[in-house]
């Protein structure tokens, strides 16, 4: 005798458990029948690597529920997502030691530094910081940043799909469901908010790995340039144990060099309170002018496949973004490269003074920093990644020696002076002439430059001479 067939059985034991588990949490945690979870089996599910598979379920969670956010970056999405991606790549647990270590390297790193300048933030104090905390601390901005960029495959995709449903090669609607006579144009706007939907799930992915991967390169708070968190100075240990590797240079010291400079570097964000904002306003002023690559959505859309979520991302992940920007694209970049080209040497010149006079290995760590932003560190990545963004390192070493050059006509309050506000901050024009900015910011020319106590004043040295000097030597090293 047969025994009765339970209808509450099916947990998709011909799937492995943590997969099934991902499809009765995609079902509202109903049982998994076992056709079900054959069929799903013989599609491959059954070898899948979880971690895609439940990104995959996020993907149609985030496409087909109506109340799922419809625009822009899901931020719990992408948070949920970036946090796998760290968790992945191994994220140690803040111990008591990590943070302990953190608190004093900062405390120091301050005492170094109100020797050198007079920009402070008091208020602030360090905190070692694991890498899903940074992606947690950090989501909401990167979601602000990106923002345009879904609004705009949105829209993509929208006239994408709009065109392909009224264009002479339509497919047959009423071969698809459609009732008879139903206006193309019509459906389309029907469509449109599952579209929306569509694009912020693309860009929430993408979003997501991102930040996540950046989440195990990134080795302080703000490293990147951008005033990710003005609340705190923070340290990744394992990130800095990662750099450290290889270095013949003692760990306390790099713990401390760098928090030298994001602590330069915080000082920058809350006492000069205008700066974060040009860059967040440059940012987001080029991802609203990005234009789509129209021909890659087209493509996409035509071969989607309603039953792979994740078709459209993959489609789009590589050359999406249209290569040529526009002129207010161009204006918007050379600004934003300006602006963090300009925190970066300002935090360079700062740190060589403030660390150069306790740690040994100063110049070297610093080679270690430059060697690592010419190769494309976190902030060319994730830029990159995120809105097709690429920075370019190369300026760093103009506005390196524009505050060196200040420093050495006027001292120190003639180099922080730069900083006083927008209308006189150096431009990307005056990166190009830095003896012409130095002599209008000081009034510094030829053997009179210089202010009160400047050693090339009071020797009468040729200012000019020696700041041309100075900029050959170092365009000479090369980055």
């Amino acid at each position: 005798m047969t025994d009765p067939v339970d209808p509450t059985s099916g947990n998709g034991d011909e799937l492995p458990e943590e997969i099934a588990a991902i499809f009765r949490d995609l079902t509202g945690g109903a049982p998994l029948p076992p056709e079900i979870g054959r069929q799903l089996s013989a599609m491959g599910l059954g070898d899948a690597d979880p971690a895609q598979v439940r990104a995959m379920a996020d993907q149609m969670r985030a496409m087909f529920n109506p109340t799922a956010t419809a625009k822009g970056v899901d931020l719990t999405a992408a948070t949920a997502a970036a946090t796998r991606v760290a968790e992945e790549a191994g994220d140690p647990e803040i111990g008591g030691r990590e943070a302990g270590l953190a608190e004093q390297a900062v405390r120091i790193a301050g005492m170094w530094l109100d020797e050198v300048t007079d920009l402070e933030a008091p208020a602030l104090t360090g905190v070692a910081m694991s890498r899903t905390a940074w992606v947690e601390a950090t989501m909401p901005l990167w979601a602000r940043l990106v923002e345009p960029v879904s609004d705009g495959i949105s829209g993509a995709i929208r006239d994408s799909m709009t065109a392909q449903l009224s264009g002479p090669d339509a497919p047959n609607l009423t071969a698809l469901g459609v009732p008879e006579g139903t206006n193309p144009l019509a459906l389309a706007g029907q469509l449109a908010p599952m579209i929306d939907r569509m694009g912020s799930a693309i860009v929430t992915a993408q979003t997501g790995q991102a930040v996540g991967a950046l989440a195990s390169d990134t080795v302080t708070g703000t490293e990147v340039g951008i005033p990710l968190l003005t609340d705190r100075v923070a340290l990744l240990p394992a990130n800095i144990a990662e750099l450290a590797e290889g270095l013949d240079v003692d760990i306390d010291e790099v713990w401390l060099h760098l928090a030298v400079r994001e602590t330069a570097r915080m000082r920058l964000f809350v006492d000069v309170p205008w700066v974060g904002p040009q860059i967040l306003a440059a940012v987001e002023e080029y991802a609203r002018g990005i234009a789509i690559d129209t021909s890659a959505v087209d493509r996409a859309v035509a071969d989607l496949d309603p039953s792979d979520v994740g078709a459209m991302q993959e489609a789009l992940s590589g050359g999406l973004f249209q290569p040529q920007p526009s002129p207010a694209q161009k204006a918007a970049l050379t600004r934003l490269e300006t602006w963090l080209a300009l925190i970066e040497g300002w935090v360079d010149v700062v740190t060589a003074k403030a660390a150069g006079r306790h740690l040994p290995s100063t110049d070297a760590l610093a080679e270690t920093i430059r060697r690592r932003r010419a190769t494309g560190g976190p902030a060319e990545r994730t830029f990159a990644g995120l809105v097709g963004l690429e920075l370019r390192p190369r300026r760093l070493r103009d506005a390196a020696n524009l505050f060196a050059a200040l420093e050495s006509a006027g001292g120190p309050a003639a180099r922080d002076a730069a900083w006083a506000h927008p209308d006189v901050a150096p431009t990307s024009a005056d990166l190009d002439d830095v003896i012409g900015y130095v002599e209008r910011s000081t009034g510094a020319k030829g053997s009179e430059a210089g202010s009160e106590g400047t050693e090339g004043a009071s020797s009468g040295i040729d200012f000019d001479a020696e700041l041309a000097a100075l900029l050959e030597d170092e365009a000479g090293t090369g980055e």
